[in-house]
């Protein structure tokens, strides 16, 4: 008020703030989160025909934690739509108890290990998105034999090995 600062107003971020979105053309009137509307969430917003926009009267880009929660479940919704869709086009799929492996949040150098790995044929220089949906299809079609592969998993922890040790010639008692 008066020049000098007292370490509150400083203090204060983003908890005093209003969120800065506009829904609906209303001013949201939340309390901010530590979320920020960055351009990636922009586009996601688009993408999800969400009526949301940025009001530029606002001096932040903090998001209230209703509209980040909104945003989230916006994606995770088509993610899954997109994930039946896939297993609807599979005819051999049938099996609905099989738990979800999402290679998405893999790095791209794991999955390109992962391809030639497996020798999975896929043309050149397919973007992220594209080479874990099809990752994830052949994923799908790898058999298992549970037990086997508990017990082995078992074994393993017991025996503090690993197949990287295996393959280097090292022994367990090598390793310790």
């Amino acid at each position: 008020m008066n020049g000098f600062s007292t370490g509150e107003e400083d203090s204060r971020g983003a908890a005093d703030l209003i969120c800065c979105l506009l829904d609906e053309n209303k001013r949201c009137s939340r309390p901010a989160g530590n979320a920020s509307y960055s351009k990636r969430i922009q586009k996601t917003v688009t993408q999800r025909r969400l009526k949301l926009n940025l009001d530029h009267m606002a001096r932040h880009i903090y998001i209230c934690d209703y509209h980040k929660e909104v945003i989230q479940c916006a994606r995770t919704k088509q993610q899954q739509q997109r994930r039946r869709k896939d297993s609807e086009d599979d005819s051999g799929e049938t099996d609905n108890d099989v738990p979800e492996v999402d290679l998405f949040q893999l790095q791209m150098g794991t999955l390109r290990r992962y391809k030639r790995h497996y020798k999975v044929a896929t043309r050149q220089n397919l973007n992220k998105t594209l080479l874990a949906e099809t990752l994830t299809k052949h994923f799908k079609t790898i058999p298992v034999v549970e037990k086997e592969a508990l017990s082995f998993f078992i074994y393993t922890v017991k025996t503090n090995a690993n197949k990287l040790d295996q393959k280097n010639g090292l022994s367990s008692s090598d390793t310790t």
